[in-house]
């Protein structure tokens, strides 16, 4: 089966679109930005962004799919098996990526907030629950789902909690949690 290659022309459209974006994010806030303004940052008409995205919802959505969270995917990745040094590695990918979220767009960052979340949850439950299929294939596959959902919001939490309520650095935050998160209620009654 032959892959269809998408041209480069498109790409750099979308990009040049999605770059605009940012940058006024950085500006405005999420309400006042108008697909005009879009546009004419990134020096295309209408339709040419209607071409490539529904509104600027669709747009946002995009954005923090595949710009912004390509670097906590990329962190990730490397890992291919969930332990002490996974959770952690990815712990902090969500920290940083909630802090440059808030730096780069701090304008429009609460306008994000419920999109912010609802992509990483959902990105964290994938990767959770492909780790957790390759490394225990007798556990059923709806336990695997159920554990992949709470380790997904248990750790974006943890890091909104952070972000919100603590001075401490996000390594020193995720270690005092990670013996309750590998080890569970056998180290509470320990």
């Amino acid at each position: 089966m032959t892959q269809v290659k998408t041209d480069p022309r498109i790409l750099r459209t979308r990009k040049l679109i999605m770059d605009a974006f940012i940058a006024l994010s950085e500006k405005k806030e999420f309400k006042d930005i108008t697909i005009k303004d879009i546009t004419s940052e990134a020096t295309v008409n209408r339709a040419t962004f209607y071409y490539h995205f529904l509104d600027k919802y669709d747009l946002m959505e995009k954005v923090l799919k595949e710009d912004l969270m390509v670097n906590v995917n990329d962190e990730i990745a490397k890992h291919d098996e969930l332990n002490q040094e996974t959770i952690i590695s990815i712990f902090l990918s969500v920290t940083n990526f909630q802090k440059s979220l808030s730096t780069k767009c701090r304008k429009s960052f609460e306008a994000f907030q419920t999109t912010i979340e609802a992509i990483i949850i959902k990105e964290l439950e994938g990767i959770f629950y492909r780790m957790l299929s390759k490394q225990s294939s007798s556990t059923t596959d709806h336990s695997l789902r159920i554990t992949a959902v709470m380790l997904s919001w248990g750790i974006y939490g943890a890091a909104m909690d952070w972000q919100d309520n603590c001075t401490m650095p996000p390594e020193e935050y995720i270690k005092l949690a990670l013996p309750y998160v590998t080890h569970g209620m056998d180290f509470l009654v320990s």
